[in-house]
């Protein structure tokens, strides 16, 4: 074998084992709705009756997303909802044709009627529920990000193993659907070599709203650990390039006042800048700019660089890429039924029934990206570089 065959040899081989910790799978996305109809009709475990779901928290993802996803499965219906208040889960109710309406989540568990129950409330409720979902017997589906820390996370995966007959699984992000398959495959098959860095830009781009308003988002309370979208971030390139180790970052709140509910100024507990350095397993860097007060910056963008070559996807999740020898990008084609596609609900009530297995996401991945959350939390407040797994 010559030197230059080896070293070829020698580059794939590396990054096979580097994938082969990382690939966590986007079969969630990617199964075909024919092979789940034929999965189904063979199964000896598939359930006769419909799987009956309850909603506890009842925002605008859960009525625009998951309430129509789980309307359009033959095999559930929803039967109760518990938002607010009685009087607001009562107006949900009747919006989408759900017989009962519960006043608190508490009430919602004792009904004995439902099977599995969606957990759309924000984070900092999420641990509390979904532990006393599993103590009353019920499947949990829960909206991300998992919880307010990697405490909370761990306390929810126990509890989850605890059970295992019950079904788990977070809403995962879908905000890179579009690229998930795509970059999977070219760096399965080493397209760049072996990975050297990575440059992930998720900026909003605007001014500092200085007097803006005050979002849950902006309360560490409320928000737990994870600034602007850095959860949902880490989770797709987990899909990527698997999970990251030694962590450094530096945080800023520029806003540091804003207009509560009743218009008083209250002060800001969580960042709106953020810059984030991170190492994978196989040594390479990642930079991750996160910000919502880069008025007139040129958006969001990724960039993969190799020893062989370079992948790069623009704010509008264009692929564009290049090897060693040519003089620029040039845009891959990505056709629209080869992109992996949003099927949660189908996936979590397939696996309530038995015929399929939760792969996004699953609560394994919620406590990776938890503990990645807070220790950029915990590097930015001290300084210091943070190794993963954390210590709790």
């Amino acid at each position: 074998m010559d030197k230059e065959s080896d070293n070829q040899n020698r580059t794939t081989m590396r990054r096979r084992e580097f994938l082969s910790s990382a690939a966590i799978p986007v079969a969630a996305a990617l199964v075909s709705p024919a092979l789940l109809a034929q999965s189904s009709r063979s199964s000896t475990a598939t359930r006769q009756d419909k799987i009956r779901v309850g909603l506890i928290g009842a925002g605008a993802n859960a009525r625009s997303v998951q309430i129509p996803g789980f309307q359009r499965i033959p095999e559930c219906e929803i039967v109760a909802v518990a938002n607010r208040s009685l009087e607001s889960s009562q107006r949900v109710a009747d919006q989408f044709n759900i017989p009962r309406a519960y006043a608190n989540w508490q009430a919602l568990l004792e009904d004995d009627d439902i099977d599995a129950v969606l957990i759309g409330t924000w984070p900092y409720m999420h641990r509390n529920i979904t532990l006393a979902a599993l103590n009353s017997s019920k499947h949990v589906l829960c909206q991300a990000r998992m919880a307010n820390n990697a405490a909370q996370a761990h306390e929810m995966l126990a509890a989850s193993r605890r059970y295992p007959d019950l079904v788990c699984q977070l809403v995962p992000t879908s905000a890179t659907y579009a690229i998930d398959r795509v970059l999977q495959r070219l760096l399965a098959e080493a397209y760049v070599g072996e990975v050297l860095s990575v440059d992930v830009r998720r900026v909003q781009r605007r001014f500092a709203d200085f007097g803006g308003e005050l979002d849950w988002r902006h309360d560490r309370e409320f928000s737990g650990y994870n600034v602007l979208n850095i959860g949902s971030t880490y989770e797709s390139m987990l899909r990527w390039f698997g999970s990251g180790n030694r962590i450094m970052a530096m945080s800023k709140i520029h806003v540091q006042n804003r207009r509560n509910a009743t218009g008083e100024l209250q002060a800001v507990s969580m960042p709106d800048h953020l810059d984030v350095l991170y190492e994978l397993d196989n040594g390479a860097q990642v930079h991750m700019k996160f910000s919502e007060t880069s008025g007139l910056s040129s958006g969001n963008h990724t960039w993969i660089f190799g020893t062989e070559g370079t992948i790069h996807v623009d704010g509008s999740r264009n692929v564009f890429v290049g090897r060693r020898g040519d003089m620029e990008l040039a845009e891959l084609a990505n056709p629209r039924e080869q992109q992996a596609f949003y099927r949660v609900e189908e996936e979590f009530i397939n696996a309530i029934r038995g015929v399929e297995e939760i792969t996004m996401t699953t609560f394994e991945t919620g406590v990776q990206y938890m503990e990645w959350t807070e220790a950029v939390h915990h590097s930015s407040e001290s300084g210091a570089a943070v190794n993963l797994p954390l210590t709790l």
